[in-house]
C-alpha cells in the first residue's frame, strides 16, 4: 500500500491556487494514482479520515471526489467495508500517438466516434511558412469527438475546398484521416504532426466537460499534395488521459 505520510499537509496551497473546486482536483489526483497502479484494481482506498489528513481537506470534499470517480465506474464505495478500485483509469480508451502516416490511418480506421459539429464555414487557416502553399479556398469545421458519451477531443479542420467537394457528406460525418487515405483521387506527398502538452482553457474545458487547467495534448497535423499545397490542416486538443505515446529508441551502440 502506498504510504503518503511524508506528504501530509502539502496539498492545501496547491488546492488554493486553482479556481477548480477542490473535490475535482482531489478526484484528478486519485485518478492519477489509480492509473499509475499506486492503487491497483481490486485494492481498497485508505480510509476517509486518512485521505482527509493527507490532502488537508474536509470529509465532504473526500466524499464528493469518491462519488465523482464512482460515477465514472472507477471506484465502488461499499457500506461498512470501504471504497474499492474497480477499474484501471484510461486503460481501454487511450489513443496511441502514431509516428507514421500509415500508423495514424490504422489507428483511426474503423473508429466511429460521436461527432458533434459546432462550426462549418470558409475561414482560412493560419499557415506557417514551413507548412507549404495555401489552397485558394478551404472548408473549416470545428467539432467534438466522443466515445461512450465522454468527450475526448476538440478538433479544428481546414480541408482544401477541391478535396472537400469530392465527398462533402462523408467529410461531415466520418473521421477525416482514414477518409483521406481511402480516396484514390488524393495524393499525400508529405505529412507531419507536432505534439505539445498544455492545459485546458475555458473554451476547451467547456466543450469537453473537464476542469479548467486540466492537462491536454495539442496535436497539429499538416498534409501536403505533390505540389506542396496544404490539403489538410488539423488542430486537435485531446484529454490528457486519452493520449499514449510509445517510441522505439533502439539499442545503444557500444
Amino acid at each position: 500500500m502506498f504510504d503518503a505520510t511524508p506528504f501530509f499537509g502539502q496539498f492545501r496551497n496547491m488546492f488554493e491556487r486553482s479556481p477548480v473546486p477542490r473535490y475535482i482536483q482531489l478526484a484528478d489526483i486519485m485518478r492519477f494514482r489509480i492509473k499509475r497502479g499506486i492503487w491497483p484494481s481490486g485494492s481498497m482506498l485508505p480510509s476517509i479520515e486518512r485521505l482527509m489528513e493527507e490532502f488537508d481537506v474536509g470529509r465532504v470534499t473526500v466524499r464528493q471526489a469518491i462519488r465523482m470517480l464512482a460515477d465514472e465506474n472507477i471506484l465502488s464505495p461499499e457500506r461498512g467495508r470501504g471504497t474499492f478500485v474497480t477499474s484501471e483509469c484510461g486503460g481501454d480508451r487511450r489513443l496511441l500517438v502514431s509516428t507514421s502516416l500509415d500508423d495514424l490511418v490504422e489507428m483511426y480506421r474503423g473508429d466511429v466516434p460521436d461527432l458533434d459539429h459546432i462550426i462549418e464555414d470558409d475561414a482560412q487557416p493560419h499557415l506557417l511558412e514551413s507548412d507549404g502553399i495555401g489552397a485558394p479556398e478551404y472548408v473549416h469545421m470545428q467539432r467534438v469527438h466522443a466515445r461512450n458519451g465522454e468527450r475526448y477531443c476538440v478538433v479544428s479542420l481546414h480541408i482544401d475546398r477541391t478535396i472537400f467537394d469530392l465527398a462533402p457528406e462523408r467529410f461531415r460525418t466520418e473521421v477525416v484521416i482514414p477518409l483521406f487515405a481511402s480516396m484514390p483521387e488524393i495524393q499525400i506527398a508529405r505529412a507531419r504532426q507536432t505534439l505539445n502538452i498544455a492545459s485546458a482553457d475555458i473554451e476547451v474545458a467547456r466543450l469537453m466537460g473537464i476542469p479548467v487547467n486540466s492537462p491536454v495534448a495539442e496535436i497539429r497535423r499538416v498534409f501536403n499534395g505533390p505540389d506542396d499545397r496544404v490539403l489538410y490542416l488539423g488542430e486537435a486538443t485531446y484529454r490528457g488521459d486519452y493520449i499514449h505515446l510509445e517510441m522505439d529508441l533502439g539499442a545503444m551502440g557500444r
